[in-house]
């Protein structure tokens, strides 16, 4: 973990901790991971540490270049161990704070959806998309970042745009219209009734479940309003044990907080579109759970 603020008075660590924000999430939008976005961090902050500081011109760039070289190594690493997961692999989820969705467009970028979207980019293609359209830096920094020319990087960047512009949400619902989907997931779990959900529901809703092997769930996507609802009917809410179900915060909108016997059991997040759900992730691996028990702090 990175040094707490107030641990140490140097320059070195007043500045890291005044970015730490910034560096955590421009590490999490690159590897969809909070987990490994915090070991980032930590490897940056032990790199930064041996840093003189008199030769940095711009402190707050020099960071993210060395975020941005870490968190690279380590996607490469994690898309290694995708390839063994059990079951879909979804990001690991964030409880975050009200006011993360007054940035639209931050919200947006660290919403499950999108960075769903960004699993399906290079890793080059997805830090320089994340550079340029989230905290908008200039080609020539982003060119540093990632070790390529300002050429390649602007070519890399249009090959970005247009892909994310193809896959990303068409007629992105507001936190409102989330939030009444969500009711409707709410009423579902705690009553059996299905109608108001199936009304919410896309013709071609796709759910997906991440146990990570550890506990129940999907080991490959449910298409389509019958076979989700079904899914819903006798599949993720059946449970002996008491459960409770919450609407809280998760990564910038309205998301659902699943509880069994009191302990976090795991969280729903979806994908609206012209008013309706067209995605519903459903994230139940333990691992992926640390960061639901408390807020963590998102910024640009």
């Amino acid at each position: 973990m990175a040094p707490a603020p107030g641990s140490r008075t140097d320059a070195a660590t007043e500045t890291f901790v005044a970015h730490r924000n910034l560096l955590f999430t421009l590490s999490y939008e690159i590897l969809g991971s909070a987990t490994d976005a915090e070991d980032v961090l930590q490897e940056t902050w032990m790199l930064w540490a041996g840093v003189d500081l008199g030769t940095v011109l711009d402190r707050r760039a020099y960071l993210i270049r060395i975020v941005t070289r870490q968190a690279l190594k380590r996607l490469r690493t994690l898309d290694r161990r995708k390839e063994t997961y059990v079951g879909p692999w979804l990001p690991e989820p964030l409880l975050t704070a009200p006011d993360v969705a007054e940035d639209v467009e931050l919200a947006d970028s660290v919403s499950m959806a999108m960075l769903l979207v960004l699993e399906t980019l290079q890793p080059t293609e997805r830090a320089v998309f994340v550079l340029r359209e989230v905290f908008g830096l200039d080609y020539a920094e982003i060119a540093e970042a990632v070790g390529k020319t300002q050429p390649a990087v602007r070519q890399i960047a249009h090959r970005a745009r247009t892909h994310v512009a193809e896959r990303r949400p068409r007629g992105a619902g507001t936190p409102a219209e989330h939030r009444a989907a969500l009711q409707a997931f709410q009423r579902a779990v705690e009553t059996g009734d299905l109608q108001s959900l199936l009304d919410v529901l896309a013709p071609d809703v796709v759910a997906l479940s991440d146990g990570g092997g550890v506990r129940h769930a999907l080991l490959r996507p449910v298409v389509g309003v019958d076979d989700v609802a079904r899914l819903l009917a006798v599949g993720w809410w059946q449970r002996e044990a008491a459960r409770s179900v919450e609407i809280v915060q998760i990564n910038g909108w309205p998301g659902l907080l699943v509880r069994i016997d009191g302990e976090i059991d795991g969280v729903v997040a979806v994908r609206v579109e012209n008013g309706y759900v067209t995605g519903a992730y459903h994230v139940r691996n333990p691992e992926k759970l640390s960061h639901i028990a408390r807020e963590t702090a998102v910024s640009r």
